[in-house]
């Protein structure tokens, strides 16, 4: 039997071991919110204005002009092998390669010599009279349609030549404004990839700072090991104490009630007593001399009320002889200070901290120990990164910054410089255009068809001679212009097809990556890497805003788990922890006396028969004297001696007399004795399990303090220091995390260098593509529009010499004229 107890009891401290073990994980706080890194801000670009409404068919010129592949292997040769004995054979290979542009550029070299040249032999022709010098026209029948052939097709190409005017204009303005925007956009560039040197460095030390933060809070919760590994501790052992303690002070409040309940009885009952005495006393007079009354031989039919009077009686007992054993009792267990046990144990439970405190300082000192030690451990993780390469890097870019603001007034003097030259250059064009337009218009008003070209009006002359303005002045800037072309053409249309192509495909960060490009360059030699590395898989992984650390292999750099590895250190705080003997006095909960006067309450309680008490009372208050008195009343009324009547009469009033006092002082006393009884009848039902709970309660927590609080204090230590370490691992985890995925995130590095090529070739090298384009346009179109010029001039302007065509078939159909003079009205009705 006492080995199925102990098995069962064993059983029950394991549940409990495990309860507590659970219970103090679930109260370890190893997560937090850690703090956001510090990212750079990244600058909006101020480029608003862009070209790209001539950027497609640009594109497709060059392409045209240009289809050859990006030419790697002969611009690394160029650069590495360039020397007397290739120079020949490279420079024919890049003549082949430009083949295209130099055709171009021969074009415009034809353009621009022979645009003067025929300028000059057409100026001295028509001096001469030749090339349509001589002022006569001749009128054929198809003179008005070649006119009108002529005049639209004029009026096409200028418009054509406007169109590519606008343009010239626009991209004049996309330019200055690109140019005066270049500073503060290099600025802003500078500013990005400053911020994001920077931020590396401070996102370092914020990891650095929230490892001493983890620590500081680990030494804090091992200062505190009294109230946290002693809140543990009581957390393991409230589920077994606290029902013992409870039902202590439950039991004592029982015991107090039934002291009371009795307390009461006994004050009643002695009340009561000396009042029912007396009563009896006086009854037991009125009764006798009923008797004496009725034995007279004068009383009439007396004999008949002898058996009323006989059950007349007032013998109700309340002398209760189990009272007393239950006071008895209740005194003693009173007298045990049941509920100072109780109160010890509480005392008991509440300096289990304190005790815990004393008894582990010697590990907590050397668990501190080991914890600077761990701090110092993890602070060497910024030794082995080149963060004071990266502390120099933004000193260099802030000179360089400085150096962009001492020629900023420069770019903006430059963007001043060329729009003017642009918006010169395009009023150039816009007077040519102005001049065909206003030819074109004078002509057509003022030309007549009925006219001689010898009378044609004034209007109509001016007209031509617009028109004739126009093509001198397209003879004296086109050559000009086309050099201004052939310029922009081969230095900005060569930058697009060779930088700015290359630079869009990663071709031309690739050429970066090659062997001996850059002299003494090697990525992977300077950052002391055994792999290769180049700028091309940096630029890929940072345009995916790739941590450092993977895009630099810095773990080949830096053993982050020896500076993040702290299990040896904490296996010392374990067993610093586990070589501590946490010695927890044990306390008797209740000492084996007391539990003895407990079962003889209980006893006694389960003893008194309440219900016999209940029925004594019941006897006493259920005495009536009152219909017996109303028995004497009638028979004194059949009296013929008035002497006995007057005596029954008497006695009658005896009677009530005596029921009036049970009535007015004895009942109230028995109601109240009654419900007391009631009440501690109540009480007493549930003294007996009331007992059997606290001696069970009791006996289950004895168990535990009695053999298993060392088990239950182990096993609480070891949930509080695995708590500890698991804040630690909890840290290591997101630092290992943070520093490997979110360290130096490197977008604004990538975005940089896009935004780099954004304002060289989206916005300086294609607005300038735009502007060459629209004045070679313009140059392009200024052929035919002299040609057509010249011709149409000599239908608008007036002749000194007639040639008369007569042909009355033939069917005229003039221009719409406006203002037309009467008589020029009424010969052409005629």
């Amino acid at each position: 039997m006492k080995s199925r107890t102990k098995a069962v009891s064993w059983s029950g401290v394991l549940l409990l071991v495990l309860r507590t073990c659970a219970s103090g994980q679930q109260s370890c706080l190893v997560e937090k919110m850690r703090p956001e890194l510090q990212t750079p801000n990244e600058t909006q670009s101020q480029l608003t204005l862009n070209s790209a409404f001539m950027t497609p068919i640009v594109h497709s010129f060059l392409g045209l002009v240009q289809p050859n592949p990006f030419p790697k292997d002969l611009l690394v040769r160029m650069i590495n092998n360039f020397n007397s004995n290739t120079q020949t054979e490279m420079v024919k290979e890049v003549l082949n390669y430009e083949k295209g542009f130099l055709v171009c550029v021969a074009i415009g070299i034809l353009y621009i010599v022979l645009m003067p040249l025929i300028g000059l032999i057409f100026a001295c022709c028509r001096c001469c009279g030749n090339c349509g010098g001589r002022m006569q026209q001749k009128q054929t029948s198809s003179t008005n349609c070649k006119r009108r052939s002529i005049y639209c097709s004029t009026f096409i190409i200028t418009v054509l030549i406007l169109a590519g005017n606008i343009c010239m204009f626009l991209s004049t303005t996309y330019t200055s404004e690109t140019v005066k925007s270049s500073s503060n956009e290099i600025t802003g560039i500078l500013d990005d990839v400053k911020g994001y040197v920077s931020s590396i460095p401070q996102q370092i030390q914020q990891v650095l700072d929230e490892s001493f933060l983890t620590v500081d809070q680990v030494k804090n919760n091992l200062n505190e090991t009294g109230p946290l590994l002693g809140g543990l501790i009581q957390n393991g052992l409230k589920d077994s104490l606290n029902p013992a303690f409870n039902s202590i002070t439950q039991i004592a409040q029982v015991i107090n009630s039934t002291s009371t309940g009795l307390l009461h009885v006994n004050e009643t009952l002695g009340q009561l007593k000396p009042k029912i005495d007396a009563l009896k006393t006086n009854f037991s007079a009125v009764r006798q001399r009923i008797n004496n009354t009725m034995n007279q031989p004068e009383c009439m039919n007396c004999s008949s009320l002898q058996q009323v009077v006989d059950k007349l009686s007032l013998e109700g007992s309340l002398e209760f002889s189990d009272q007393n054993d239950l006071s008895s009792a209740v005194d003693k267990a009173r007298n045990a200070d049941v509920i100072g046990q109780a109160n010890k144990g509480r005392d008991f439970f509440d300096s289990i901290p304190q005790k815990v405190k004393n008894e582990t300082q010697g590990s907590v000192e050397s668990a501190l120990s080991k914890l600077n030690d761990i701090k110092g451990q993890i602070s060497g993780v910024s030794k082995d990164l080149p963060l004071d390469f990266l502390k120099t890097i933004p000193k260099e870019i802030s000179t360089l910054q400085q150096s962009v603001s001492v020629y900023s007034p420069e770019v903006e003097r430059a963007s001043l410089i060329s729009r003017a030259i642009g918006l010169i250059l395009s009023c150039l064009i816009l007077l040519v255009v102005v001049c065909n337009f206003l030819g074109l218009l004078l002509g057509a008003v003022g030309l007549n068809a009925k006219q001689s070209p010898t009378d044609r009006s004034g209007t109509s002359n001016c007209g031509g001679v617009f028109l004739m303005v126009g093509v001198g002045f397209s003879f004296l800037i086109s050559w000009i212009f086309m050099l201004v072309v052939l310029i922009l053409f081969i230095v900005v249309g060569n930058t697009y097809t060779l930088v700015c192509v290359p630079w869009q495909s990663k071709q031309l960060i690739q050429i970066i990556d090659t062997p001996g490009m850059i002299p003494g360059f090697n990525l992977s030699k300077n950052l002391n890497l055994k792999i290769s590395l180049n700028i091309y898989d940096i630029y890929s992984n940072c345009e995916q805003n790739a941590p450092l650390w993977t895009t630099l292999h810095l773990n080949e750099l830096v053993d982050l788990n020896k500076y993040l590895n702290v299990s040896n250190y904490t296996q010392e705080i374990y067993q610093s922890f586990e070589a501590a003997q946490i010695n927890i006095a044990n306390i008797t909960i209740l000492s084996p006396d007391i539990k003895s006067q407990l079962n003889n309450f209980s006893n006694s309680a389960s003893t008194m028969n309440f219900s016999t008490i209940i029925q004594h009372i019941n006897d006493v208050s259920g005495t009536n004297l009152s219909s017996a008195a109303d028995s004497l009343d009638f028979l004194a009324g059949k009296q013929s001696n008035q002497n006995i009547s007057n005596q029954l009469h008497g006695e009658a009033k005896d009677l009530r007399d005596i029921q009036a006092d049970i009535t007015s002082n004895i009942m109230p006393l028995l109601l109240e004795l009654n419900s007391t009884i009631n009440n501690l009848s109540a009480v007493a039902s549930q003294i007996n399990a009331s007992v059997q709970n606290v001696l069970q309660n009791v006996g289950y927590a004895q168990e535990i303090l009695n053999y298993n609080i060392s088990q239950i204090v182990r096993a609480e230590s070891k949930v509080f220091v695995d708590c500890q370490m698991k804040i630690f691992l909890a840290y290591i985890q997101w630092a290992n995390q943070t520093i490997t995925g979110n360290v130096g995130r490197c977008r604004p590095a990538a975005a940089a260098i896009d935004r780099t090529e954004n304002l060289l070739c989206k916005h300086l090298v294609g607005s300038l593509n735009a502007f060459w384009f629209s004045l070679g346009w313009c140059m392009l179109f200024l052929i035919p529009s002299i040609i057509l010029s010249v011709k149409l001039a000599k239908y608008y302007r007036r002749m000194k010499y007639s040639d008369v065509y007569e042909n009355n078939n033939l069917p005229m159909h003039p221009f719409p004229k406006a203002n037309l003079k009467p008589e020029f009205v009424e010969n052409a009705k005629q």
